[in-house]
């Protein structure tokens, strides 16, 4: 298929994969039978013995100058111990997100031999073969149209695999066992504020931490909210938990419009190319670059949880 082909493709996949909608007028507090409203009643609630100590605070923008790939804590080491006595598989992973995770362009890939080549990350080979299956798995917590609050819905899980009242992520950790969930939740919901955003994360990181699952929390390619709150909020959010912080942002600068494509020119959706990290044309998109540093991410994190 020629690269123009695979383009458009790549367009019309990712077209359901719409920017948040406008925030609207509605008082929070104020009676309402939306969507929204009935996924956050509906959203669970970390028990407060699963919550770290609170850490200091990044100074504003701080954020950005974060490093792409992430270290392993203590923290997560630790988190990753409780795991394994509870029986979780240090083979797997689950991924976690909306509607730019839940494609066939998000490390499917690396399933499939031929489908890429990692020229000079080679050494990232062994983690492919490490956590084999788990690339390609469709996770019963991503979906298009799904955002924090979503994720934490029983109304949202997948009727036909998950138990009643269970909510999507619950229905994953139940189904796959992971040891690692990598978190990359791009769309806030309704237009809400980073606040927002951040009360459902902090819910999501406290369950997976809870359950002993090591979360490495990615932060997104766009600025659509307009003044990075979002951005800001995941960062300290990963400060705040002593978590790995996969800074995908911090990635996609250096490449031609940020690493997003020129079609649809919304600064959400990123160019496309296929997984040939050495082919120096495919490196000038988005795509390639989200799967290579996602890749990365997962390696360090491998890597400093078996130096235990």
């Amino acid at each position: 298929m020629k690269v123009r082909q695979l383009f458009l493709l790549s367009i019309m996949l990712l077209a359901s994969c719409t920017a948040a909608p406008t925030a609207t007028s509605q008082p929070e507090d104020q009676p309402t039978s939306t969507p929204e409203a009935i996924e956050t009643k509906s959203a669970i609630v970390a028990t407060e013995e699963s919550a770290p100590t609170p850490r200091p605070t990044l100074a504003p923008d701080e954020w950005m100058t974060l490093p792409i790939v992430p270290e392993v804590t203590d923290t997560a080491r630790e988190i990753y111990a409780r795991g394994q006595e509870l029986g979780r598989d240090p083979t797997h992973f689950s991924k976690v997100g909306d509607c730019q995770t839940n494609t066939g362009f998000y490390l499917v890939d690396f399933d499939n031999e031929g489908a890429y080549s990692l020229g000079e990350y080679a050494y990232l080979q062994e983690t492919i073969d490490y956590y084999e299956g788990s690339f390609s798995r469709t996770s019963l917590a991503m979906r298009d149209g799904y955002n924090v609050a979503a994720i934490l819905t029983p109304l949202r899980a997948d009727p036909k695999q998950c138990e009643k009242n269970e909510n999507p992520i619950a229905c994953e950790f139940r189904l796959h066992n992971p040891s690692i969930a990598i978190i990359s939740l791009e769309t806030n919901f309704n237009g809400r504020p980073a606040d927002d955003y951040g009360k459902y994360m902090r819910q999501i990181i406290e369950y997976s931490i809870e359950q002993g699952v090591v979360p490495i929390l990615a932060t997104k390619g766009d600025n659509l909210e307009g003044d990075h709150s979002i951005n800001a909020e995941i960062a300290e959010i990963a400060v705040e938990y002593d978590i790995p912080l996969w800074n995908l942002w911090a990635a996609l600068q250096p490449l031609p419009n940020q690493g997003h494509e020129t079609v649809l020119n919304d600064g959400f959706h990123l160019s496309f190319s296929r997984n040939f990290f050495d082919k120096p044309k495919n490196m000038l998109s988005g795509w390639p670059w989200r799967n290579l540093t996602a890749l990365q991410a997962l390696d360090s994190v491998r890597r400093g949880l078996q130096k235990q």
